[in-house]
């Protein structure tokens, strides 16, 4: 059985490593790509902290309440990041840079979305206070459209719908996106919007890597 078990790693490691070589040019463009994907989302979560916001009605919220849950919103978010890089890196290596570019654009056209949409939190929102340190500097408070707690599951369950991690997915797009209504720190239309935005972001990330990788 032990012995079993090392061949089966020692090829896959073999695998993994002839993947890794194979695209590392493509990993590393994809890379830079998602670094500067990073600093627009900053750029622009950064602008919309710093100028005059209103609060407007949500008939949605308007009859629900306001709840609790800063351990979900938070260390939900985190485990999603955590599985989506772990079973990249340990089985879909050779995806690495189509997932990345994929992730790249949707934080790209939510930088664009929200720099759009001049809107303050909901008047019930929960100030979400328990958090990690290193969360709370990305935790930004007028960057609602579209909701990036829906939108990240959800384009990893679209990435991944053909392996059984896909089901952990949909699970958590659907925990995360009534978290945050939940809290009230989300109107709904930026919950419903994510999953159309994020959708159409695939879609377009598929047409461009069959396009231009292949």
């Amino acid at each position: 059985m032990i012995f079993e078990f090392m061949s089966k790693l020692r090829d896959w490691h073999a695998s993994w490593k002839t993947e890794l070589w194979k695209h590392k040019y493509l990993i590393i463009v994809s890379l830079f790509i998602f670094w500067l994907a990073i600093r627009v989302n900053l750029l622009a979560s950064n602008y919309v902290d710093r100028i005059p916001v209103n609060s407007v009605s949500d008939v949605i919220l308007d009859h629900i309440p306001s709840l609790d849950l800063d351990l979900v919103f938070g260390y939900g978010l985190i485990l999603v990041v955590i599985a989506i890089i772990v079973y990249l890196l340990a089985y879909r290596i050779q995806d690495f840079h189509k997932v990345t570019l994929q992730f790249s654009l949707l934080i790209f056209a939510r930088s664009c979305f929200i720099t759009l949409t001049h809107l303050g939190q909901p008047a019930a929102a929960r100030i979400v206070t328990d958090l990690p340190a290193a969360y709370q500097l990305l935790n930004y408070h007028n960057d609602l459209f579209f909701s990036g707690h829906t939108a990240i599951p959800f384009m990893a369950y679209l990435l991944f719908k053909e392996d059984k991690i896909s089901a952990f997915f949909l699970v958590m797009t659907v925990v995360l996106s009534a978290t945050v209504l939940l809290m009230h720190v989300h109107y709904s239309i930026d919950v419903f919007s994510a999953f159309f935005i994020t959708y159409g972001v695939y879609v377009f990330g598929e047409w461009f890597c069959r396009e231009v990788y292949h």
